[in-house]
């Protein structure tokens, strides 16, 4: 078990979902009731793990001692990939009023250990603007998750910046958390099992991410607070190139605009919290803060699906101030998901 310390550890990517939506993938996956291969590759491979899918139903005592066991104060629980946006939009809207009010009362329950991220239906952008007012002001909950892609659709449409606005208002983040890559995406992924965490995940969330910037939408919303995981889907590593790039690229910007008002690296660093879920890794964590700053910088787990007690020692170690592991492990999360 770590070391206790001084600061606490808050981890900020940690994934939930009700057994009867789980069992509902599973059954999907196995009819291939769904014309997604990556949805059917990764439910059908992970509805056999049945330790992890306990572990994701459970959000009580089992996954309060799991927290106690590897040293964690916190978790924000948020709905696992793809959460509801496989389902038509009435479905959708109805699974996640039920998955927030769910959530809402385990935070209740455990309010000094868990704090959460709202559902919603990213298809149905009115109804998904008012599940957030609802959540946000009624629930108590920090945020919204939307697990990237809907449908093969992006939140760089303006169609869906309804939820932008929205989140704009209210002052919360959203996080942009990966699933497997579209039908128009997948086929290479798929036919080499790349479609899942291996690959398939952080190129889908970053080419999302990328997607949102260029677009135009943080010129609209020049507050909107927004999340990603994996050490920053591998944006950060890429960002000399594509602050160079950019400024030849053709404009494609949905605003109709002739120009972006800034660069990449200045979206990425003044509009996007970056989490370290499943990338504890000292040369990648230093690396990111030296690249966004220490105030970007967010620690998170990925539990259950990456639960290792020795990567929070990992964690621990990566070397930095005093005062820089306290905002890595606890400030930045307070200040990002407003938990004071």
């Amino acid at each position: 078990m770590p070391a206790r310390a001084d600061y606490k550890r808050i981890a900020t990517e940690e994934a939930w979902a009700p057994a009867d939506l789980l069992k509902r993938y599973q059954q999907m996956a196995a009819d291939r009731a769904i014309d997604d291969p990556g949805f059917i590759a990764l439910w059908t491979r992970l509805g056999a793990r049945g330790q992890l899918v306990e572990r994701l139903a459970d959000i009580g005592d089992r996954r309060i001692g799991d927290m106690n066991a590897s040293g964690i104060d916190v978790q924000i629980l948020s709905l696992t990939s793809p959460g509801v946006q496989v389902f038509d939009a009435a479905t959708a809207n109805a699974i996640a009023t039920d998955t927030n009010d769910q959530v809402a009362e385990a935070v209740k329950r455990y309010p000094t250990r868990f704090a959460a991220l709202a559902a919603v239906a990213p298809h149905d952008p009115p109804a998904a603007a008012r599940e957030m007012d609802r959540a946000v002001r009624r629930l108590g909950l920090k945020g919204v998750i939307i697990n990237s892609h809907t449908r093969g659709e992006c939140l760089d449409d303006p169609k869906f910046w309804e939820i932008f606005e929205a989140a704009e208002a209210l002052s919360v983040p959203i996080y942009i958390h990966p699933q497997a890559p579209p039908p128009a995406m997948i086929g290479p992924y798929v036919e080499r099992g790349l479609e899942g965490a291996l690959w398939g995940f952080g190129a889908e969330t970053g080419l999302h991410a990328l997607a949102i910037i260029r677009s135009g939408a943080l010129d609209r919303f020049p507050t909107l607070r927004l999340v990603i995981g994996h050490g920053g889907e591998a944006l950060p590593f890429w960002l000399y190139r594509l602050d160079y790039m950019n400024r030849t690229a053709r404009p494609a910007i949905r605003t109709g605009a002739a120009s972006l008002n800034k660069t990449i690296s200045e979206y990425l660093k003044e509009h996007f919290y970056v989490t370290t879920s499943g990338m504890a890794w000292a040369p990648v964590i230093t690396f990111i803060q030296s690249v966004l700053g220490v105030d970007r910088v967010l620690y998170a787990m990925d539990y259950p699906y990456q639960f290792e007690v020795d990567e929070v020692v990992a964690s621990d170690n990566v070397p930095m101030s005093a005062g820089d592991r306290k905002k890595f492990f606890q400030t930045n999360a307070e200040r990002a998901f407003s938990l004071t």
